[in-house]
């Protein structure tokens, strides 16, 4: 019997593959994938007071999200700067035009646009291949017109995807996908020409989320995963991703927690500070096909079924 799961990609254990090099000997590749969204007013989304979440008028939710985009996007900004950090901007195509000035902040400091659907109010669950292509066709080009650049990379709102989602994009000139937190390094798809690139939901600001953990606790774990993931990259080159919402680390009081982990990150003498498109770039570079099966197995397969 043959899974989605097999059909989309294929197991491949990390200790049996060939050492994976970063450039210049660099052992742990590290990218900021800055989550930049537009939320519906009056729809229920991520929130910071769950009790008010499904009111029509939902004021204290909708303003805490909006926050992001006024100041806590900036404050962000600045950190970047500061230790000299490109992001890969997860980009809602809502953005592009109620936000512009967002859109110049990131094109000024040469940031990798990545799609991420048209709002985190829209998801794709339920729409047809067609409805599907149609909007994700509006998506891409939005974000081309705006940036300057198609994106190569892809995250769903709430990492979601229909099962005809990674065909489609690559239509779409997609390349690599953050949806599948499966693995310490890229990985090709059984979808010819597209690959995963490592996302991390676990050391993702969302976790900061109804106290879970503080700030403190949170810079901690960013330095553990590094701290690790430099360990087990003496068997191959690693990749650690660190996903921000300028409406969670963007606030006041978790801003000195955000320069911890970002002054730690980029002192290590290993790590290579890039873009997700770069990593997806390096990666097809000395992987040019799958390693487990060969090129002819990869144009026939057909996952969706």
């Amino acid at each position: 019997m043959i899974t989605i799961e097999q059909e989309l990609y294929d197991y491949s254990p990390i200790v049996d593959r060939p050492p994976l090099e970063w450039p210049d000997g660099k052992r742990v590749a590290f990218y900021v994938g800055l989550n930049i969204e537009h939320f519906e007013l009056g729809k229920r989304s991520i929130s910071l007071s769950p009790g008010s979440a499904g009111l029509p008028l939902d004021p204290l939710n909708h303003g805490w999200r909006d926050y992001g985009m006024r100041v806590g996007i900036w404050r962000i900004i600045e950190s970047l700067d500061r230790y000299g950090l490109r992001a890969s901007a997860l980009l809602n195509s809502d953005v592009c035009t109620r936000y512009p000035r967002i859109i110049d902040a990131g094109r000024e400091r040469g940031w990798a646009w990545l799609a991420h659907g048209r709002s985190n109010s829209v998801l794709q669950t339920g729409m047809s291949p067609g409805e599907e292509l149609e909007y994700l066709r509006v998506v891409m080009d939005t974000i081309a017109l705006h940036t300057g650049s198609r994106p190569k990379g892809w995250l769903g709102p709430n990492a979601t995807e229909t099962p005809e989602t990674p065909r489609i994009l690559r239509e779409l000139g997609v390349s690599y996908l953050l949806d599948w937190p499966a693995d310490d390094q890229p990985f090709y798809l059984n979808v010819p020409g597209m690959m995963s690139v490592p996302y991390s939901f676990e050391v993702n600001d969302v976790r900061m989320l109804g106290g879970a953990v503080s700030a403190g606790e949170f810079s901690r774990m960013a330095m553990d995963q590094y701290e690790q993931l430099s360990k087990d990259s003496a068997n191959g080159g690693r990749v650690m991703a660190l996903p921000l919402h300028p409406f969670i680390s963007g606030q006041p009081h978790r801003t000195k927690y955000l320069d911890l982990i970002l002054g730690f990150i980029t002192s290590q003498p290993d790590v290579w500070l890039t873009t997700s498109d770069e990593i997806a770039r390096h990666y097809q570079l000395v992987n040019p096909t799958p390693l487990s099966q060969p090129a002819d197995h990869i144009h026939q397969t057909n996952y969706t079924r």
